[in-house]
């Protein structure tokens, strides 16, 4: 998820906070998580978004609490620290790691398909332009460019620009014939489909980030955040209705569903224009992907929870390309691993949202024992708390990779702590023996223990000597 540094000189306003916090939420899953949902659930996914938009109310308010009370730039791997050590932390530090390249492939994949949807492509255009993106992204990041706040901005205008004039112009269109039979798959497929639709509302924690930034904090980041979560909600919920009463059955077949949002309003020129955007928005999102990834790896092998070999480029102002190699990698082989089984972006999607879940319940837990009881943000966490359990027991077998995740972590942790112990002992034991480690002891320590640490003659009194 995007960062956002800001000077110390600056101060938030509620309206400048709201903003940060919609432009950290709001990603390339949109362009086409709702016909991936509407595939799942038919209609009834509708109850998945609006589902998630009510959830985002305590676990911001949650995150906001904390960042208020804690105002740390290490987010969640912070918390999880503070609240329950070191094993927690690095835990929830690899979780969030290991979560971007599944999430990269994903934008990756949505991107190429609207390429592919313009010049009549199939899946080799797809994943074509996916690898093209990847090389891209990895290329601008190791050179060490960053994309500036202000473009971020732009291209943040410019995704909100496509959902409007995707939902706008293809209203009129829009029947309610299309939204029956609401719950096809009955509605116990609306709970793995809002499992499936985390991968939208993830970057929430950015607003602890933001929290000591604020004016005033206690009356500023609730204020902030609740318009966040009324904007991100109502653009969320007008794509996803629009998708599904203009589309109908066909929504759950379309690969570029804003494009043909827009072709049904403005004509089949639309497409390319949809493309372009959707190419741009996703350079812009895994660049935010690479670039904040690189750095948590190097600043994980700086703390100790990865190998020391990714702490190169911790220090601010430092290109991190190992990790950045590493992430690019693993995204990579993730994009191979997708394409051979010819599952789609949905199961790298559904990697990605189980992480981000398992980020949530420990930042949440932290929370419930960090902030102040009867506080509004340790109600909101325990609310919080209840709607993440369902979502992690809704990922299904997709748990099993932020399970694996953890347990390397800790594997991980413990390794390096054992071999951080032996190489201290090693150094202790060697200062120990040094054969001029007697010039700093008294002389009358030295004469008695002498002979004991220095049994050749010679040398102890070619040492004594030049004492």
């Amino acid at each position: 998820m995007p960062q956002h540094n800001l000077s110390s000189a600056g101060r938030l306003t509620v309206a400048q906070g709201a903003a940060l916090s919609v432009g950290a939420v709001l990603g390339t899953g949109v362009i086409a998580l709702p016909a991936l949902a509407a595939d799942i659930a038919g209609p009834a996914s509708l109850v998945a978004w609006l589902a998630l938009v009510v959830l985002s109310v305590p676990l911001t308010a949650t995150f906001a609490a904390l960042g208020a009370r804690h105002a740390d730039a290490g987010g969640v791997s912070t918390y999880a620290r503070l609240a329950f050590g070191e094993r927690s932390a690095a835990v929830a530090g690899w979780c969030f790691y290991f979560a971007i390249p599944p999430g990269a492939t994903a934008a990756a994949l949505f991107g190429g398909s609207y390429v592919s949807s313009a010049l009549d492509g199939g899946t080799s255009t797809t994943i074509v332009t996916a690898v093209a993106l990847m090389a891209a992204v990895t290329a601008v990041n190791a050179t060490g460019v960053r994309l500036t706040g202000r473009l971020q901005v732009i291209l943040f205008a410019l995704l909100l620009a496509l959902l409007t004039a995707a939902v706008l112009f293809s209203l009129p269109h829009a029947t309610t014939a299309n939204l029956h039979p609401f719950a096809p798959h009955g509605w116990s497929a609306v709970g793995p489909a809002a499992a499936l639709l985390v991968f939208c509302f993830a970057g929430w924690e950015a607003v602890a980030h933001l929290a000591g930034e604020f004016r005033r904090p206690d009356r500023d980041v609730p204020r902030a955040t609740g318009t966040a979560v009324v904007i991100v909600g109502v653009v969320y919920l007008a794509a996803a209705f629009a998708v599904i009463a203009v589309l109908g059955t066909g929504a759950a077949h379309s690969e570029a569903p804003l494009a043909d949002l827009m072709t049904r309003g403005l004509g089949s020129s639309a497409r390319p224009l949809a493309a372009v955007a959707a190419l741009l928005l996703t350079f812009g999102t895994m660049n935010a992907y690479y670039a904040g990834g690189a750095k948590l790896g190097a600043a994980l092998g700086r703390d100790g929870s990865l190998p020391h070999w990714f702490a190169r480029g911790s220090t601010t102002g430092e290109t991190p390309r190992r990790s950045l190699l590493f992430v690019s990698a693993l995204a990579l082989l993730t994009l191979i691993s997708v394409a051979a089984s010819e599952r789609g972006a949905q199961s790298a999607v559904m990697f990605s949202a189980a992480s981000f879940s398992v980020v949530y319940a420990i930042g949440v837990a932290a929370a419930i024992r960090l902030l102040p009881q009867s506080s509004w943000g340790r109600r909101s966490a325990w609310a919080a708390l209840a709607a993440v359990l369902a979502l992690l027991v809704l990922s299904g077998s997709y748990l099993a990779w932020p399970l694996l995740v953890s347990c390397a972590a800790l594997y991980s942790l413990r390794t390096i702590r054992r071999r951080r112990a032996r190489s201290n002992r090693a150094l202790t034991s060697s200062r120990r023996g040094h054969p001029f480690t007697s010039i700093c002891v008294p002389t009358s320590q030295r004469r008695k223990t002498g002979p004991r640490r220095f049994p050749n003659w010679r040398f102890r009194r070619f040492t004594l000597e030049r004492n």
